[in-house]
């Protein structure tokens, strides 16, 4: 936990909104991941979009910019920000779909919510998506792989294993990929890792 304490609550222990408003504007990246486990038939069908409802992945990436931008409407105490930028990516494999969200502001606080909420919603709409050929999906692995700026600095997820450690090491000026697509079968050095 950071030396700030819950910064959520007043003294006598009620929730609030942290006062950001003494802040200057900076910019600010998050970027969250997360995993729609399936069946390798529905991965198949996603790939080759089979799926009766539609293209999966472009309702999915359109849910997950919308996600993004109405982040503050969904957590109680999320402040309102001006959304610069948000990107949602794909990876397919065997039997899952990695879904990654990459948001950017230049704000008084970050977007690590944001990003959070976009690869959630993006998880759900694949799961609403697939839901007919496969009940058995299972959305997991979601979590907070980066995020940059603001006074904490940067924060980077070790891949490493499981854990998050909370080790703070540099991150390299990274982008969407150009192709804005579904990756299928790669490593995760896609995802600007």
């Amino acid at each position: 936990m950071s030396d700030r304490g819950l910064t959520h609550i007043d003294p006598l222990g009620r929730a609030r909104m942290v006062d950001v408003t003494p802040k200057d504007p900076t910019h600010r990246r998050a970027m969250a991941r997360g995993k729609v486990f399936m069946e390798p038939a529905t991965t198949s069908l996603v790939a080759r979009g089979a799926v009766t409802k539609g293209d999966v992945l472009a309702v999915a990436r359109v849910a997950g910019i919308q996600a993004a931008k109405r982040t503050p409407d969904l957590i109680p105490l999320c402040h309102p920000l001006l959304v610069g930028s948000v990107f949602v990516n794909f990876r397919i494999e065997d039997d899952y779909i990695e879904v990654e969200a990459q948001v950017e502001t230049i704000d008084r606080t970050g977007v690590e919510m944001e990003a959070l909420t976009a690869c959630s919603v993006a998880c759900l709409t694949i799961y609403d998506m697939c839901k007919s050929a496969d009940r058995s999906m299972v959305i997991s692995d979601l979590a907070l792989w980066e995020k940059t700026g603001g006074r904490s600095g940067t924060y980077r997820r070790d891949p490493t294993n499981g854990l998050d450690l909370g080790l703070a090491s540099p991150v390299p000026g990274s982008s969407a990929p150009a192709d804005g697509g579904a990756l299928r079968g790669r490593s995760g050095d896609e995802f600007g890792d």
